[in-house]
């Protein structure tokens, strides 16, 4: 009974191992409406590490990049508000990507 249960519980401590791993890397975007015409982005990583570098761009409703760049020292990225529907997207690679809607931004 015991030789059956063990392979269980070590597959249950590397599976809870991978989880945590892959939330460390979870990537945060939020993006607010300064009121005069510019949005600013502030991103980084479920960890708290930095999103500095990390691509990030904004899409028109056709999906075309109209702005691309990338976060700023601080983690920061402010551009001029396009005219009509958009969307942000904070690109980290693979897996782990944010896309902010016009209507999700504060």
């Amino acid at each position: 009974m015991i030789r059956k249960i063990i392979p269980q519980i070590l597959m249950a401590g590397v599976l809870a191992g991978s989880a945590g791993t892959a939330l460390a890397h979870t990537p945060l975007c939020a993006c607010y409406d300064n009121g005069d015409g510019t949005v600013l982005c502030e991103g980084g990583f479920f960890d708290g590490s930095s999103a500095a570098g990390v691509r990030i761009h904004v899409n028109d409703t056709d999906g075309n990049i109209v702005i691309d760049a990338q976060m700023d020292e601080n983690s920061e990225f402010t551009f001029e508000m396009p005219d009509g529907k958009y969307s942000v997207m904070l690109d980290a690679g693979e897996g782990h990507r944010v896309e902010i809607t016009a209507d999700d931004i504060y």
